[in-house]
């Protein structure tokens, strides 16, 4: 299937490493023009060489300000943006009564205000062209809360609300925001966990961990032409851990 991908012009952001790379690469590979950013220049550069993304950015999305200013880098750098995915690591881990402020302040500045700052910077742009594609990757915690991710699971969640209300907005200007969940995926993250293959398929009725590219693969889709109708959607990749409807 020709996804029309080609030229299109991406931001990937936390594309380093992990899920990020894996999309930014899936996109490459459909014709892209990408960008990738994360705080590491030495691991952007190395990752850029790796997979032909044509453009580094680096960006501390944890501190404000940020995400605004790596998609106005990529809007002049490429001149414009047609997709833009964000994608934050996930925070330190603590229960309700163990989180401070500073960590909440913090991982609202990563988890939400980047995303916050990024559409505002392009979804003028994108409104202009009339087309624009926007893929928030989140986490599984979005619809199912995680043992001991406070921050993570009230901030994600809140993402659900923010991006169904913009969906809405933009949805007659030829763009579309949907949210990729993606559950237990093998990144070097998950991998430091040493999880059993006996306890993985305890946690995962599919028996085994994502890979990268599942996740990448239905990106690509959301973001090109053809997925011009979906828009507003949460959808999870998790090899069925979310028991909810």
């Amino acid at each position: 299937m020709d996804l029309q991908l080609k030229n299109k012009k991406v931001l990937v952001m936390g594309a380093s490493t992990g899920i990020g790379r894996s999309i930014a690469e899936v996109l490459v590979q459909e014709g892209a023009e990408v960008a990738i950013c994360s705080r590491s220049l030495d691991k952007l550069q190395k990752t850029a060489k790796e997979i032909g993304a044509k453009h580094v950015f680096t960006c501390d999305l944890t501190k404000a300000g940020e995400g605004k200013s790596v998609v106005e880098k990529a809007i002049k750098e490429m001149g414009g943006v047609d997709i833009l995915v964000t994608n934050t690591g996930g925070p330190n881990k603590g229960n309700f009564a163990d989180v401070s402020d500073s960590q909440w302040q913090e991982d609202f500045q990563s988890l939400w205000m980047s995303v916050v700052e990024s559409l505002k910077a392009a979804l003028p742009k994108m409104k202009e062209n009339n087309y624009g594609r926007v893929l928030l990757v989140t986490s599984l915690a979005a619809k199912e809360p995680l043992n001991g991710l406070t921050t993570s699971n009230g901030l994600r969640a809140g993402l659900a609300g923010l991006s169904k209300s913009i969906a809405n907005e933009y949805a007659p200007f030829g763009i579309t925001i949907n949210l990729l969940l993606p559950g237990y995926t093998a990144t070097d993250r998950l991998k430091e966990l040493k999880l059993t293959d006996e306890r993985i398929k305890q946690m995962v009725p599919a028996g085994r961990l994502g890979d990268p590219r599942e996740l990448a693969d239905l990106a690509a889709f959301l973001a090109s032409p053809r997925a011009g109708y979906i828009t507003g959607q949460s959808i999870l990749i998790d090899g069925g851990v979310t028991r909810g409807y």
